[in-house]
Parts: structure tokens; sequence; C-alpha cells
């Protein structure tokens, strides 16, 4: 199971990597870029389900635990307001979203690079 995890959470990087910058160097918020942010929230939901199965709980009330947490909800959030934007199709909103995204992303490798450091650390 843990070579799915891994999978997935990578996956979910490459996503969500390709779909904050393309967007930002776009600099538009495009219906593909939302595709590939909620397709990066499925594979790090995923994955992390996974890695919390095999860690025995779902939560660990730790620095990787938390940030993994918040990085998740921030995940869910941007693919929200990123469909929210899209549908109402404002392209002012569409030029500023990139600002959050990058936030967004950086969060995200938090939990990311710490999983990483913490894995190899067992």
């Amino acid at each position: 199971m843990l070579i799915y995890a891994i999978v997935f959470i990578s996956t979910a990087c490459l996503l969500y990597t390709i779909g904050v910058w393309s967007e930002k160097i776009q600099k538009k918020l495009k219906v593909w870029h939302v595709c590939v942010f909620w397709g990066g929230f499925l594979f790090d939901t995923l994955g992390t389900s996974i890695m919390g199965t095999l860690a025995g709980g779902m939560f660990q009330f730790n620095f990787h635990g938390i940030t993994g947490i918040a990085a998740i909800i921030l995940m869910l959030f941007h693919a929200i307001w990123a469909t929210i934007v899209v549908v109402r199709d404002d392209e002012k909103m569409k030029r500023e979203f990139s600002k959050f995204s990058i936030f967004v992303w950086f969060i995200w490798l938090i939990p990311m690079v710490s999983g990483m450091i913490y894995g190899v650390g067992m």
C-alpha cells in the first residue's frame, strides 16, 4: 500500500504544481487549471488516506499532521473557489486568483516535505 500512497501523493504534487504555475505564467485562471486543481486534491486525499491507514490513524497531532490537515483544507477551498471564479467568468477575479494559488501551493509543500523528511527518519 505504501507504493500507492507515494504514487498518489507524487501525482498530486505534479498536478498541483503544473496547475498553479501554469496559471501563474498564463496570468489567468482557465477551466483546465480548475480540473487539475481538483485532480491534485483528489490524489492528495487518496494518498493521505492510505498513509493515515499505514500510520494507524488519519490524524497525528504533530507538525506534519497539523500542516497536512491545513493543506488539504486549503486545497479544497482553493478548488471550490477556482470553480466559482470560472463559473462566474469574471476576468478580474481570474487574473487575481493566482496570488492565492501560489500561497496554497507553498503551504501544501510544507507537509509534503515534512512527510518526506519524517518518512526518511523512520
